[in-house]
């Protein structure tokens, strides 16, 4: 049985200040830009049947520049909408809402938790039977990925909550004993020194992939 590998995109001007970022298609910082090409090594010994990513710009650059070779964009991998929230901080919408929680309230004009979760379903759905044949790589966004990885394990989408995800990690959903399980999440990758030029890598050709 394959496994699902979880990618965060690398850092744009907004995640790095804590802002609410979802349809806003930024770019990737050269910060952001550094981590996702730190992701080729790790991902280099690794063999997907499927690659999918989130149709935005900073999920599709995070997995060119990791050598991930995407077969579908998946607009049910984009992030959160974050509605009348987009581009504010928690803590500037505290200072209106000083309980509003995104987990349980949702955001006006954009999505509840249960309209997320739904979507994420629908990706699990679609990768499952593919898991028969290998492992499934996944690109994607802090928040919709969160609700991802509690989904898979049963819980509810408010779970997600519980799931810190940083820029540029990895993550590891799989099997043990016959259920669903986390076996890796958030895992940081080690970023390269700066050089004035950086190389892109290699993307990981079909063949490559599928044997």
């Amino acid at each position: 049985m394959g496994e699902i590998l979880l990618v965060r995109h690398g850092e744009t001007t907004w995640s790095a200040t804590h802002r609410h970022t979802s349809y806003t298609d930024l770019p990737l910082t050269p910060d952001g830009e550094r981590q996702a090409r730190a992701l080729a090594s790790p991902l280099a010994g690794r063999r997907f049947v499927r690659v999918l990513s989130s149709p935005r710009q900073r999920a599709l650059r995070t997995a060119h520049l990791a050598g991930l070779r995407v077969d579908a964009a998946d607009p049910d991998l984009a992030e959160w909408n974050y509605g009348e929230y987009e581009g504010r901080t928690t803590a500037d919408i505290h200072a209106d809402h000083p309980h509003w929680n995104i987990w349980t309230d949702g955001c006006p004009g954009g999505e509840s938790p249960a309209q997320v979760g739904d979507r994420l379903d629908r990706v699990l759905a679609r990768i499952a039977p593919l898991l028969d044949r290998g492992s499934v790589a996944l690109v994607g966004h802090a928040h919709s990925l969160r609700v991802l990885g509690a989904r898979w394990i049963g819980l509810p989408p408010s779970a997600g909550g519980l799931l810190r995800l940083d820029t540029a990690t990895l993550s590891v959903l799989g099997h043990e004993h016959g259920r669903k399980v986390i076996l890796r999440w958030n895992q940081p990758v080690v970023d390269p020194p700066r050089s004035s030029a950086e190389a892109e890598p290699e993307p990981i050709d079909a063949d490559r992939r599928h044997r």
